[in-house]
């Protein structure tokens, strides 16, 4: 009976810590692509400047866009990724907690800390200037 309650704390233990793990990858991942979308605005504010179409990979297939439109495109994506990854982030501190928690170790402290605002940035700056 000891034996199977140890096996299912470490079973249960391993399954989050994949978890997390998985997590951790999909960050990754997503955060590549971001990467990948920044240097193709880059490229297209100052390499491709002069140019009014671009050739656009979609799937196995290159097709000559708006440059304009592919921008627009690339921004959208842009915030879409910001969006996956800050709720991947968030997730991501839940389930640390959590293995943590089956770990027998005490919670992260300042690990749910939230930048500022800019509201508050301002207000900050307002003051340090008196």
């Amino acid at each position: 009976m000891e034996a199977e309650r140890i096996l299912q704390c470490l079973t249960e233990v391993e399954e989050a810590a994949e978890d997390v793990l998985a997590n951790k990858q999909q960050i990754v991942d997503l955060d590549t692509k971001r990467n990948m979308n920044r240097e193709a605005l880059n490229a297209l504010k100052h390499e491709m400047a002069s140019e009014e179409k671009v050739k656009v990979c979609f799937g196995n297939m290159f097709i000559k866009f708006p440059k304009a439109k592919t921008k627009e495109m690339i921004q959208r994506d842009q915030q879409q990724l910001d969006k996956e990854i800050n709720n991947l982030r968030q997730a991501l501190k839940d389930k640390l907690n959590r293995l943590n928690e089956l770990q027998g170790k005490p919670e992260l402290t300042g690990y749910n800390l939230s930048p500022l605002s800019d509201v508050e940035v301002e207000a900050i700056n307002h003051l340090m200037k008196r």
